[in-house]
């Protein structure tokens, strides 16, 4: 039989997902003059899904949306593919 997630001691740690929205591959001479308000084109469009990482392992695909309710302007993202992670990360 699985483990709740609750019933697992590691449940309580807090752990950093990084959120991949694109890539960028500029000439070192561009990145070099680069200043404010400079924009750097990304490999993907507004629409395309991002990426969620923990560590180099991708565990999830997902849609960037506004989070309703709380400030204005707070970006959270919508799930849309989950790894199976019963394996462990």
């Amino acid at each position: 039989m699985d483990e709740l997630p609750d019933s697992n001691p590691f449940g309580q740690v807090p752990i950093e997902v990084t959120i991949s929205v694109g890539k960028a591959r500029p000439l070192v001479r561009d990145l070099l003059r680069l200043t404010r308000d400079a924009v750097l084109a990304l490999d993907r469009k507004v629409d395309d899904p991002v990426e969620l990482y923990v560590g180099d392992r991708l565990i999830a695909r997902g849609e960037l949306q506004e989070l309703e309710g709380g400030s204005s302007g707070q970006l959270a993202v919508r799930l849309t593919e989950v790894a199976n992670l019963r394996g462990g990360l």
